[in-house]
């Protein structure tokens, strides 16, 4: 593009026949000293901006398709006068320059005279120059006109980028200079032609046509309007997400412009991906600040919009959506409310809106009707799923008219399914954790464990859906979770006789609906674990239902976890219950999956700890009823019990499964003195029988020695075998002092009454046991721990080689006599007898009576 400036116009022609001479002219100024007009140039501060003109308008003043007049430049600012006026000296100046330099005149308190002629002058009068003011308009109008009609030649991708840029320039220039000229690019079709450019293979151009558009939309309703035509809005987009970071900032500043169009903002969210972008833009820490400032700001316009609105907060930018909730009008509200609930919140997000909005969404949920109940339900079903949020609402007073909602029958009751989802809010609420005993929830200040309120959740589960039924549950496993209110539950639960109804949901087809039942069943259990027996013996089948979870080939699930928790927690000495799961097949179910699990082929990360801690629980039982069940004993040969509980004693970190197979052992060993096979022997002869001197005790090699028996862990479960005496010993030196008091209990099998306790003395030397068991006499660590200790001890005592070992220590002795002065009766007693074993209390000096 070239700007033609060498075309000379003759003064006539240029001023269209306006009654002006080109004498005149010249007493305007045009034989003016040039260079005292430099000087007073330069003494000029640059203050004076007509126009805000850049370097580039300047650029363009110089453009001239026609010459241009000295009558027409200011002799101040050098510059083509807009408004020229006239001092009483008949010199001509701008009006704003030349009021200015009165204005400076004056402050300084200069004499006022004329900036050319520098004569003084009397009067500070302007008379405008309207004929050289139209004469300079009309001048102008066409020398813009020609550089714009080349301007537009110039605006085709097929032109050098210089003049694509000059052009696009020039139009930024006309649209600074007249916002009437916003009106003319837009009547010349310019704005197409702009935005076509924006497909050029230049960055520079791609970037000088984004910043031209913006100077032609500012403050242009029409213009802004042409520019949204079509896919120019979508290409405008795209340029958010370009590597160069210069076209983003155009981008993002033509979209801010576009955005104050409330017209426009429902145009710009429709564009897939733009607010995601802008989203990210405004929290991008790789931006300049003013790239983010006017991302935030082209949002914050965008909010006029409800689905920008929606969108913003399904990426992440909630603000907006919960002012709406705040401070909208109540339809808005409503459809904000709505679409809360709809969202995916992570659980940080959760809090912040708990804390913003929760008490508004609590206050609609307690008098709106029933559809802005339901919408706020909905919004807090959603952020009460997380337990920090959930305390939050708690605290805003969420729970009673969550309470109230559930109760409330009549004309005023909810439907059925946002009483769902308010068991479903309470159920989030209680599993939160707090302590429910002391929030009051009724008039009455009664709490969710006042017996009145558990048994109107208990008559509620009885009588309504599955879905309600399963989430009250789960509210009832909540507060049972709890050790401060779990007995509160037990007693209502016991009080109304909900124990059956509560048992049959084991049966339930609903997944759901029978982990929250088994769940519930297992926190209860220790607390009424007999009614919980009662009401599983017998043939109503739900004691085969829970075997039948613990069996499913699908993992390990938390309803199998749950399950055979439940059947831990049975009491453990119930003849009758153990029998029953005899019969029914339990155990060798149970013995086959934790062989599995212990050879791998069944794996599960979350809830294996818990579930082998229960089947090994369950499979212990069995070695509470040896005595009294032949099946057990049976049933613990068969599967070689003895050697599978010595094999768990290893089972490192799971401290729970140590402790049952130490007891479990324990059990055993206590009946292997009765399953000693005794050998047989033969009748004395006539003669051995008259004279006893010819009589001579045969000899019967391979007996156990402690039992004086034929023994084996297998059938009589003597734990001489197996290296099971080496493996509870080493259990004594564990962290956790119940494992430690089980596996003292199981080796004090072998110094028991019954049993040859020198030979056992002998089994534990050989086992490198004998200080381990001293060790925990000497650390005190619970009084159980102190009581069998100090039993064990002094059955090593009776060893005299042992005693008088133990006599030269001091902190031995030491801890016998605190035993002896502190203990309970009966420890005291063989604190007692110990004492005598080391010397320590003479044999004449018994306190207590002999025990024997």
């Amino acid at each position: 593009m070239k700007f033609v400036s060498q075309e000379f116009i003759s003064p006539k022609r240029l001023l269209g026949g306006l009654e002006i001479s080109l004498l005149e002219l010249r007493n305007l100024g045009l034989h003016i000293n040039q260079v005292y007009l430099d000087q007073m140039a330069e003494s000029w501060d640059g203050s004076y901006d007509p126009g805000s003109q850049s370097d580039d308008s300047h650029y363009f003043e110089r453009l001239r398709v026609e010459p241009i007049y000295d009558a027409f430049v200011c002799p101040l600012t050098k510059q083509v006068m807009r408004d020229p006026v006239t001092l009483e000296n008949g010199q001509t100046f701008e009006r704003e320059a030349i009021e200015k330099w009165f204005k400076e005149c004056k402050e300084s308190g200069r004499e006022l005279v004329c900036p050319l002629t520098q004569k003084e002058l009397k009067s500070t009068d302007l008379n405008p120059s309207i004929a050289l003011r139209n004469t300079i308009e009309e001048w102008t109008a066409r020398n813009e006109a020609v550089q714009l009609d080349m301007a537009c030649r110039s605006l085709n991708l097929g032109s050098p980028e210089s003049d694509v840029m000059h052009s696009l320039k020039y139009i930024q220039y006309m649209c600074h200079k007249s916002r009437s000229n916003k009106h003319v690019v837009r009547n010349a079709d310019l704005i197409p032609m702009i935005v076509e450019m924006l497909k050029s293979t230049s960055r520079r151009v791609r970037c000088i046509a984004l910043e031209t558009l913006q100077t032609v939309v500012e403050d242009d309703a029409d213009n802004k309007a042409i520019v949204a035509e079509g896919d120019t809005v979508r290409t405008i987009v795209k340029f958010l997400s370009h590597e160069q970071s210069i076209e983003r900032e155009e981008a993002v500043s033509l979209l801010l412009e576009l955005s104050k169009s409330e017209a426009l903002c429902e145009k710009i969210g429709s564009i897939n991906g733009a607010i995601l972008i802008l989203v990210g833009m405004t929290s991008s820490k790789s931006e300049n600040l003013s790239t983010v400032e006017k991302a935030d700001k082209t949002l914050e316009n965008l909010e006029k919009c409800e689905n920008n609105v929606r969108q913003m907060a399904e990426n992440g930018r909630l603000k907006p959506l919960l002012n709406q909730i705040l401070e909208g009008p109540p339809e808005t509200k409503l459809s904000m409310a709505s679409y809360l609930g709809e969202l995916v919140l992570n659980n940080d997000v959760k809090v912040l809106v708990a804390r913003a909005v929760g008490s508004s969404l609590i206050n609609i949920m307690r008098s709106g009707n029933v559809q802005s109940r339901e919408a706020a339900l909905k919004a807090l079903n959603q952020i009460s799923s997380y337990e920090a949020s959930a305390k939050v609402l708690i605290e805003a007073g969420i729970l009673p008219p969550l309470v109230k909602d559930l109760f409330t029958v009549g004309s005023n009751q909810l439907p059925m399914r946002l009483k769902e989802v308010s068991a479903t809010i309470l159920s989030n609420v209680v599993n939160s954790g707090n302590d429910f005993d002391l929030i009051p929830v009724g008039p009455d200040h009664q709490t969710l464990v006042s017996e009145d309120i558990v048994q109107n959740l208990l008559h509620l589960i009885s009588n309504t859906g599955p879905a309600i039924e399963c989430k009250l549950l789960q509210v009832l496993v909540g507060l049972t979770s709890s050790p401060s209110t779990v007995l509160n539950v037990v007693a209502a639960i016991k009080s109304s006789g909900a124990i059956i109804s509560l048992v049959q949901f084991i049966e339930a087809p609903q997944r759901d609906l029978r982990v929250a039942s088994i769940k519930l069943l297992q926190n209860v259990s220790p607390h009424m674990g007999e009614e919980l027996a009662d009401a599983l013996r017998g043939t109503a089948g739900q004691l085969g239902s829970l075997f039948k979870v613990v069996a499913e080939n699908v993992g390990i699930t938390e309803e199998q976890a749950a399950a055979v928790g439940l059947l831990a927690e049975l009491p453990e000495r119930d003849l009758g219950l153990t029998r029953q799961m005899l019969d029914e097949g339990a155990f060798p179910l149970i013995i086959s999956i934790v062989v599995k699990i212990r050879q791998g082929e069944i794996r599960g990360a979350r809830f294996m700890t818990p579930f082998l801690e229960g089947l090994v629980r369950v499979l212990a039982r069995v070695t509470f009823v040896l005595a009294e069940e032949p099946d057990a004993v049976k049933l613990s040969r068969e599967h070689n019990l003895a050697a599978l509980f010595i094999e768990l004693l290893q089972s490192n970190g799971l401290d729970n499964v140590q402790m049952v197979s130490a007891m479990a052992l324990e059990n055993l060993s206590q009946e292997s003195k009765n399953l000693t096979r005794l050998p047989e022997l033969p009748p004395p002869t006539f003669c051995a029988s008259i004279f006893s001197c010819l009589s001579k005790q045969p000899v019967i090699t391979g007996l156990c020695r402690l039992h004086r028996g034929t023994c084996s862990l297998k059938d009589s479960f003597c734990l001489l075998e197996g290296q099971a005496v080496e493996k509870l010993v080493a259990l004594l030196d564990h962290t956790n002092e119940k494992v430690v008091e089980a596996a003292l209990a199981a080796i004090s099998t072998l110094l028991d009454d019954g049993v040859a306790i020198e030979q056992g003395v002998a089994v534990l030397c050989v086992a490198e046991g004998i200080r381990p068991i001293i060790e925990v006499l000497l650390e005190k660590r619970t009084e159980n721990l102190r009581r069998r200790a100090v039993w064990a001890v002094e059955r090593l005592l009776r060893t005299e080689d042992i005693a008088y070992d133990v006599s030269g220590d001091p902190n031995v002795s030491t801890a016998l006599v605190d035993a002896f002065q502190h203990a309970d009766y009966r420890t005291r007693q063989i604190a007692e007898r110990a004492l005598k074993h080391v010397d320590k209390i003479p044999n004449f000096s018994g306190i207590f009576p002999n025990m024997g």
